[in-house]
């Protein structure tokens, strides 16, 4: 169920989440920290055979809900892992009270991964603020929902329409037409986005898409052309 995706980086995919009808694939990322402990970015469903794997890697050290939108499979790991510190988004504390959260996610890594993984806020949407990651060690930079790539058929019917309209379906990955009309503060959006741009990116992982394996800050730069200029 894991895959390596660059030194000390495993990716997980497993059950598909359903909004308003549309199903969304779920995609986690494992990153193991200088120490042994482990990053869990947006888990996903903590199944039997998932928990071997990732106990063989090492101790689930950190839980990480990227935006207020990925939070579902918290309780149960949290559950499974209490020694774990999890971590919140803006918004997720008031989303989510059934859930003691251990930190809050900003601009610039926590101390617990600092030098290891770097992170941005990007502020200003909406409908979500995300937190977008960079694993140095791999040169890999996870957003979440902020760019997506569905495979063609993946909807089918009006659902496929909507997709396409919505740049969900392009031949690149993109911001979704919803996430770009949801920026109301465009200038600090830019910002991060600046920021993440001067990361020596290689690989880009997404939440809902083809992972990127080269190029990797070509296609972040050409996702945000509409909103850098």
């Amino acid at each position: 169920m894991l895959q390596a995706f660059g030194e000390e980086i495993w990716i997980g995919e497993g059950a598909e989440a359903e909004v308003a009808g549309f199903r969304y694939p779920l995609r986690m990322a494992v990153i193991r920290l200088s120490g042994g402990g482990l990053f869990i970015w947006s888990p996903i469903p903590l199944t039997e055979a998932l928990r071997r794997e990732v106990e063989k890697l090492g101790p689930v050290e950190h839980l990480i809900a990227p935006n207020s939108l990925h939070h579902l499979s918290l309780a149960e790991w949290k559950q499974a892992y209490p020694q774990a510190m999890l971590h919140a988004p803006p918004g997720l504390r008031e989303k989510r009270p059934d859930l003691a959260f251990d930190g809050d996610l900003e601009s610039g890594p926590m101390p617990a991964w600092s030098g290891e993984i770097d992170q941005v806020l990007v502020p200003g949407n909406v409908i979500t603020a995300e937190t977008v990651f960079f694993h140095k060690k791999s040169g890999t930079v996870i957003f979440t929902d902020l760019i997506q790539q569905f495979p063609p058929g993946w909807f089918s019917g009006w659902r496929a329409l909507v997709a396409k309209l919505d740049l969900m379906m392009g031949e690149a990955p993109a911001v979704p037409r919803k996430f770009r009309l949801a920026f109301t503060g465009r200038r600090a959006a830019r910002a991060a986005i600046s920021e993440i741009l001067s990361w020596p990116i290689e690989k880009v992982l997404l939440a809902h898409g083809t992972p990127v394996r080269e190029n990797g800050k070509e296609a972040v730069a050409r996702a945000f052309r509409w909103l850098m200029g």
